[in-house]
């Protein structure tokens, strides 16, 4: 077969087998190792694959990519779903994403959905024609218009960065942290500071969704096991956006009574309330304290700073491009969920409640 392909590709081998050779000189490693990296990088070892990798940019040496990846069936392309890029707590996760591909020779596709349900016709045409070697869900709702495409052996591998955010992706592993245990964890850390009247904002409330549901329900049992009861007028809808967080916090505002803290399950709809807080001439933490989920990068720098669940949000995405390699690769273990460490970053955007 290696003679065939010669005779068949004899000027244009030529001619790359002596960039290859090289590149093998250059980096030290012999011609097999260069010609793995170039078709599987991820075989090749991490300091070798560096060597080899610099000797390739040194050399101008490029590889017939199109050649190669219709021999082995690959596109290198995986795609990453994502509500908006917008979204600041999507940005690191993205990193860690790019940050593997990158060293694995992928390339990455990002496709925003906005929540927008017309936006996953395109989606369910590159499925079909696939035009990708893997996708990762970012949060999204199921891309999966057509039941039968979902349950099918059509599709490439499909790893769910965060939780899962629709029952119809139940079957699909996933990256994620405890939602629930965070969330409960987040109210404990209220309750132990002595608040009682606790408000819940969430977001997304449609009935095919359960982006915030863990944590509400982490939230209800932090509230049950101190034998609180749960107001259900404090639970408010922040839309997981800073507009939405503003103007569920002016809902609050309007009630006959206020709570003295609120636990918000993203840190866009916190820092929309907080904001919101301020405006109506309530001091934060003196007269409402506010927590936040996820610890964005303007978590750490608001006024005053937020408290909040940490999410490892590149390592969230490192180990969900990390799994999609090994699904592509058709490993079991790409298969299983993989549950990874929270925190709890406490700031000073909580203090214990007013004394009457």
């Amino acid at each position: 077969m290696t003679h065939l392909i010669r005779y068949k590709t004899s000027n244009y081998e030529h001619e790359n087998m002596s960039s290859i050779k090289e590149v093998a000189k250059l980096a030290g490693v012999s011609i097999a190792t260069v010609s793995r990296y170039v078709n599987s990088p991820d075989q090749v070892h991490t300091k070798s694959a560096r060597r080899v990798a610099q000797a390739i940019q040194a050399t101008g040496y490029s590889p017939n990519n199109l050649a190669r990846n219709f021999r082995i069936g690959k596109t290198q392309k995986i795609m990453v779903v994502i509500p908006s890029i917008g979204l600041p707590f999507f940005e690191p996760i993205l990193r860690g994403i790019r940050r593997v591909a990158d060293s694995v020779g992928y390339h990455i596709l990002v496709m925003e959905t906005d929540y927008n349900h017309h936006q996953y016709d395109n989606f369910s045409k590159m499925i079909m024609t696939k035009q990708t070697d893997g996708i990762i869900l970012l949060s999204t709702l199921s891309p999966f218009q057509d039941t039968n495409l979902r349950d099918s052996d059509t599709h490439p591998p499909i790893i769910l960065g965060l939780e899962n955010v629709s029952p119809d992706l139940e079957s699909f592993p996933c990256v994620r942290i405890d939602n629930r245990l965070a969330a409960r964890e987040a109210t404990e850390f209220l309750i132990n500071m002595g608040h009682k009247k606790i408000a819940f904002m969430y977001g997304m409330p449609d009935a095919n969704s359960v982006i915030t549901k863990p944590r509400e329900a982490g939230f209800r049992e932090a509230m049950a096991a101190a034998n609180i009861c749960v107001n259900e007028d404090w639970l408010v809808d922040g839309q997981l956006c800073l507009r939405g967080g503003r103007q569920a916090a002016r809902e609050l505002l309007s009630k006959a009574e206020l709570p003295t803290a609120i636990f918000c399950a993203n840190d866009d709809m916190a820092l929309g309330a907080l904001h919101e807080f301020k405006q109506a001439g309530l001091r934060i933490p003196e007269d409402i304290s506010v927590v936040g989920f996820d610890d964005i990068t303007f978590a750490e720098i608001s006024d005053p700073p937020l408290t909040t669940v940490a999410q490892p949000a590149q390592e969230i995405g490192e180990r969900s491009m990390q799994r999609l390699l090994l699904a592509i690769k058709g490993d079991k273990a790409s298969i299983n969920t993989e549950v990874i460490p929270h925190r709890l970053v406490v700031r000073k955007s909580v203090a214990p409640p007013k004394t009457t």
